[in-house]
């Protein structure tokens, strides 16, 4: 059985993951209607990555005799000046989501509760992933500031993700 105070921490990360998927199709139509598909491809994919992990924390509450409790989703932004400037604001992001995901890894250990610490690990795991791969896209778009080209290469192979 989840502490209260877990309970309620694990329901705030529902909602920062439902934020983070609504964050992330905001990013996708953007860029549908700049016409770079392969961006929106991406970011679209990105946004049910995140729709997953909610589902992930919420099928966690739940089979530890805890409740679901969604709350309202906060606003989004809804235009970036630049494929570099959106893919700069998501590792922001993910840098944000990795500390609350830190955050209650904490305060499991914390509470003795060793059964959410080790679910908790998955999404360590994962955040290092996404780290990782939005710091790649920052250091593509970089190097290819300004390059027509390179944006067009790169669109192509954000649209082939799987």
């Amino acid at each position: 059985m989840l502490s209260k105070k877990l309970e309620e921490a694990l329901n705030a990360q529902v909602n920062a993951e439902f934020w983070s998927a609504y964050l992330y199709l905001s990013m996708s139509t953007h860029f549908a209607s700049q016409g770079l598909s392969g961006f929106a491809h991406w970011f679209k994919s990105q946004f049910e990555e995140e729709q997953e992990h909610a589902m992930r924390f919420m099928d966690y509450i739940v089979s530890r005799g805890g409740k679901v409790e969604l709350k309202p989703i906060a606003a989004v932004d809804t235009k970036w000046n630049s494929p570099l400037h959106a893919f700069e604001e998501t590792l922001k992001h993910e840098k944000i989501v990795s500390g609350l995901i830190y955050n209650l890894v904490a305060m499991a250990q914390e509470e003795k509760d060793y059964a959410t610490d080790l679910m908790l690990q998955w999404f360590v795991n994962e955040q290092v992933e996404e780290e990782d791969t939005a710091q790649g896209y920052v250091d593509a778009l970089k190097l290819i500031e300004g390059n027509n080209v390179g944006v067009y290469m790169l669109n192509k192979e954000l649209g082939e993700r799987k």
